[in-house]
């Protein structure tokens, strides 16, 4: 979790008479979580935040399952996904359970008519291909190639972006998103060791304080459904706040990759972490400097977690044929290991230059109708030497 900020004005005590100049009170609202036992931010709005001036009809964004079960190796084609000029319509899910959602998207346009707020789930949106801001009620982040954004439930906010070229990977998580104990000392701070560093977290600026009233839509997701708000005040209206409980990014070009002798295993690539699944970033690295070390990873059996990759960028030593933007599912169970020629090409090599995002889930993940129409169907053969 980021550390302490805060940001805007805020009142010397908690709980206490703050004025605006003209005598009036800003409205206080405590945002936390696990009811009062986990992370928290206190904000000051200039409106209270309760003005809902009416709900239009919810309706259903629930994924569409065609495989409910899978004990198949698959791959899919992310750069084929659907164009679309909305942010909430581009999003199109692809691996799901009951823990998280994987979506992709390819929005073309910048979040105008309304507002967004995750009530169900904290999102991690991985920036594949473009460039931006992040528009929050807690401040504004910009954003490019390779960021994280890690936006808790409950934060409402915007995508603003420059163009018309943007590929996201998405993870919508039903529990929170935290970084790896072993990388956190007893005070929360990130330890020595760490492939990061609190320097590199990069939290909200340029606070909006927008004193309006009038009609403005508010999109909440929730149970798999968007329920339409109008409120009639503005949702970036804060004149400051303080907490542990905020949006923040984290490039994938800050992460120190950890290298040794021999082979490390993904462990040592984790970002973050929940009591269901885990994330990992591959970065460019040197390789393994054992006189003798083969830098391919070795074939494995994982009993416990599937297994997902999305490739971002550069040489898949491990992998032929991949291209940028595919994802490979490997189930529990099933063995799975480097490619024909892989192992032999990988001896003798220094280094390599990929970036990739991964997710290893402790369910087994439900394949939707959208993504079988991404598949490469002939990839779990494609171990067989021809």
């Amino acid at each position: 979790m980021p550390h302490y900020h805060s940001l805007g004005q805020i009142p010397r005590k908690r709980h206490i008479v703050f004025r605006k100049p003209d005598g009036g009170l800003y409205a206080e609202e405590l945002v936390s979580t696990e009811g009062f036992s986990d992370t928290y931010s206190l904000v000051y709005h200039m409106q209270p935040p309760t003005l809902v001036d009416s709900i239009d009809a919810s309706y259903s964004v629930a994924p569409e399952v065609a495989v409910e079960c899978n004990m198949q190796h698959r791959s899919f084609n992310g750069m084929t996904i659907p164009l679309h000029d909305d942010f909430l319509e581009s999003r199109i899910p692809v691996l799901v359970n009951s823990d998280l959602h994987i979506s992709l998207a390819a929005p073309r346009k910048s979040m105008s008519s309304y507002f967004f707020k995750n009530s169900g789930a904290d999102e991690m949106v991985f920036v594949h291909k473009g460039e931006g801001v992040l528009r929050t009620m807690y401040g504004n982040i910009p954003f490019g190639y390779g960021d994280h954004l890690v936006i808790p439930r409950g934060v409402v906010y915007k995508m603003e972006f420059k163009g018309e070229d943007n590929r996201l990977f998405i993870v919508e998580s039903f529990t929170p998103l935290h970084f790896p104990k072993r990388y956190v000392n007893k005070s929360g701070q990130l330890l020595e060791h760490a492939p990061f560093y609190e320097r590199d977290i990069r939290i909200p600026i340029e606070l909006e304080t927008h004193d309006e009233k009038g009609d403005f839509l508010v999109k909440i997701k929730r149970d798999n459904r968007i329920w339409p708000y109008h409120v009639a005040s503005h949702p970036f209206d804060l004149i400051g706040w303080d907490g542990c409980h905020y949006p923040y990014a984290l490039s994938i070009h800050d992460f120190e990759p950890i290298t040794g002798r021999l082979h490390q295993p993904p462990p040592v690539h984790q970002t973050f972490e929940t009591p269901t699944f885990v994330m990992c970033a591959f970065v460019p690295r040197l390789y393994d400097y054992h006189p003798e070390s083969i830098p391919a990873p070795y074939n494995h059996s994982n009993v416990d977690s599937d297994e997902v990759l999305y490739y971002v960028d550069g040489d898949f030593m491990s992998r032929n044929h991949i291209e940028q933007g595919m994802i490979t599912l490997h189930p529990t169970g099933i063995p799975h290991g480097p490619h024909p020629g892989a192992v032999e090409r990988s001896i003798g090599a220094k280094g390599t230059d990929e970036l990739a995002v991964m997710v290893d889930t402790f369910k087994p993940l439900k394949i939707t109708k959208q993504a079988m129409a991404l598949e490469n169907p002939d990839y779990y053969r494609s171990w067989i030497r021809e």
